[in-house]
């Protein structure tokens, strides 16, 4: 088990819990933040990104956060197999976990929450208007502009300094904030299949008052696109600055 293995874990732990929960706040029936609207979620889901991924590197682990990312990684030999598929697994586990604390932060309110379809929403994500290749092609670029800002963020300048010097974390924050509202309205655009099936999953097991069906037929679309996304985009990235 790469040391990175428990850095990717509680990165991604954070940032399901605040993504998921600022989600739940917005949906949820009876919270403080009832009814906050699309400003509110990309906002929160922006401080999620910065907080999780300064977690996982205060824990020496690179704050992929995505397995659409490791395994784009892994595409381009960023590192060993077995590394990429360590943190695929750690950004699984991270992700069921902040969605289970999530249901138990906000336990009181799901019974009060009687639309099945909200509640699923605090954990995973729907089309706006269901086309599957629309839907695809949303989470396709949605990611890949994630990969290739988030490539430009740390690349080394003419001058010998990157755009992230100390501020790293804060700038994939508001690139994935600009995602939201720019590129968010298809798809609520998962950009990250961790960041949708761990919780997906999450919701089919968990009691949850009030819930319905997880959607299962549309979970292939958050996983698969921002896979072919993240590959395409860094491969095409790593072409352009090479």
């Amino acid at each position: 088990m790469p040391s990175t293995f428990l850095g990717e874990f509680f990165g991604t732990l954070i940032l399901l819990l605040l993504g998921n929960g600022v989600v739940a706040n917005v949906l949820l029936t009876d919270t403080k933040g009832h009814n906050g609207g699309l400003i509110v979620i990309t906002a929160g889901w922006a401080f999620a990104v910065m907080s999780g991924g300064m977690v996982a590197s205060a824990l020496g682990a690179p704050g992929e956060l995505n397995p659409a990312v490791s395994i784009a990684n892994i595409v381009v030999g960023a590192y060993p197999l077995a590394t990429g598929l360590a943190h695929i697994a750690a950004q699984m586990l991270g992700a069921m976990a902040g969605a289970a604390l999530v249901w138990l932060h906000y336990l009181p309110h799901w019974a009060r929450t009687t639309d099945a379809e909200l509640i699923r929403a605090c954990y995973c994500n729907s089309p706006a208007v269901r086309s599957t290749v629309p839907n695809l092609v949303a989470e396709i670029i949605g990611t890949a502009v994630l990969v290739i800002v988030a490539g430009a963020i740390g690349a080394q300048g003419t001058l010998g300094a990157t755009p992230a010097t100390n501020v790293g974390g804060f700038l994939v924050g508001c690139l994935v904030w600009g995602i939201g509202l720019s590129l968010g309205g298809p798809t609520g655009y998962a950009i990250n299949p961790a960041r949708d099936l761990g919780p997906r999953i999450a919701h089919a097991l968990l009691p949850i008052a009030n819930k319905g069906g997880s959607d299962w037929g549309y979970s292939w679309i958050p996983v698969l696109g921002p896979i072919i996304g993240a590959t395409a985009a860094t491969l095409l990235w790593r072409s352009l600055v090479a």
